[in-house]
């Protein structure tokens, strides 16, 4: 199973494996509170698809387009995770403020129709 969930939010047991997908750490969040088993920065979009994207709506499905494209050449981290997911609970972390708009959604959605 997985799970997208914001950093800023209190840990959980239910959440499982927690991995942060972000580029960028997280402002205001120390490594203690974000307790992560693991931090992927190569599954996370590009800095300069990260910066076009600016979390608009708008343009959310050129964003999954283009993103798609950047992590499909990371098979290896891809198939990790979901062998992880089969195992158990795997949570995705993002810092974005847009829950239903971010690179976790969108990696979450790739890895599933895998």
């Amino acid at each position: 199973m997985i799970r997208t969930k914001r950093v800023y939010e209190e840990p959980s047991e239910t959440d499982g494996l927690r991995v942060l997908v972000d580029r960028l750490w997280p402002r205001g969040v120390s490594k203690e509170r974000a307790n992560l088993d693991r931090w992927e920065k190569d599954l996370a979009p590009t800095n300069e698809l990260r910066k076009w994207f600016g979390h608009d709506p708008a343009k959310w499905e050129e964003f999954l387009r283009r993103y798609r494209v950047e992590v499909e050449g990371k098979e290896e981290l891809l198939a990790e995770l979901q062998k992880e997911a089969t195992a158990g609970t795997v949570t995705l972390l993002y810092a974005a403020k847009d829950e239903e708009h971010n690179n976790a959604v969108a990696l979450k959605r790739y890895i599933e129709e895998k």
